[in-house]
């Protein structure tokens, strides 16, 4: 028992890792010139390199096999930030972060449903008190003038599709290791949405200059080969109702870094949200405890 409440408690700090880069991160893609699909492209074409680079360093090989089972998540991993990144270019960072943060509710349901897992009812009142807080912030930023109800629409499809990501790796880390796991998503993405891209921009697609490629491989590093194998590691560790319920904290950074980078208004409104979301998901993490049966999802680390 010691020694998964050790490794749960590294999982909980993975996840909340995880947390702050994303949303820390993530309002850079506003101050990119090219578009949010052509963004994704290469995000995803420059982690696919990334992620094998780190394989060979490893002397590592993904077989065909593993690649085979964990494409499906590459391909809704593709679809979630193709919505993501185009989402952010139309609305304020903050409602699309806020939408996104809707995610880790479905995520707490449907994990109590088809995993097993047990949420008590303090914890499910705290979890709906953290949604409050989220639905106070995008109160707060409804009115900036870069809202735009069609790119609300598209953060979304984009948190859903998040959704289906996060359920799929929980199930996919079975047969793979995190590395394996993420390797696979980013080629699998990659191959999806480079058509997609490709026929909405055009081809040869625009190349960024100096100022996006400095943030595309920022985003490679740190949002993906960073925060999304924190995640994947933290999926055999800890509930994934509480991993994506700490995951609700981006928002709050993602307004108050799009406050410091592009000048979207912080209200008192916001402000509010942001503490009750942090409030709560601090006494989530208090309350919870190590269960009494893990279920053991993946042979490798």
């Amino acid at each position: 028992m010691p020694e998964r409440s050790s490794q749960r408690n590294l999982a909980i700090a993975a996840v909340a890792t995880a947390t702050l880069i994303w949303g820390s991160v993530g309002v850079l893609v506003k101050t990119t010139a090219i578009s949010g699909l052509t963004f994704a492209m290469y995000r995803l074409w420059l982690g696919a390199l990334l992620h094998l680079g780190v394989m060979a360093v490893m002397r590592r090989r993904l077989s065909w096999a593993t690649f085979r089972a964990c494409a499906p998540g590459g391909a809704l991993f593709a679809l979630d930030i193709g919505l993501a990144f185009t989402a952010v270019k139309l609305t304020t960072v903050a409602n699309a972060a806020i939408i996104g943060a809707l995610a880790p509710v479905l995520i707490a349901f449907a994990s109590a449903r088809w995993l097993g897992e047990r949420i008590g009812r303090r914890e499910r009142a705290l979890a709906a008190a953290s949604l409050g807080g989220v639905v106070l912030v995008t109160v707060g930023s409804s009115g900036s003038p870069a809202w735009s109800p069609v790119g609300d629409a598209l953060a979304a499809l984009s948190m859903l599709a998040w959704v289906a990501y996060w359920l799929f790796s929980r199930r996919a880390r079975v047969q793979a290791s995190a590395l394996e796991y993420m390797t696979s998503v980013m080629i699998a993405g990659a191959i999806v949405i480079t058509p997609v891209a490709l026929i909405r921009g055009g081809i040869p697609p625009a190349w960024p200059d100096a100022h996006d490629w400095a943030i595309l491989v920022l985003f490679a590093i740190l949002p993906g080969a960073t925060g999304h194998l924190l995640v994947a590691w933290s999926h055999r560790h800890v509930e994934s109702w509480l991993s994506a319920l700490i995951t609700q904290c981006a928002p709050v950074v993602a307004a108050l870094t799009a406050w410091a980078v592009v000048d979207e208004p912080v209200t008192a409104v916001v402000a509010l949200g942001g503490a009750v979301v942090l409030g709560a998901t601090g006494l989530l993490v208090a309350r919870s405890r190590v269960p009494a049966q893990t279920e053991e999802l993946e042979p490798a680390a």
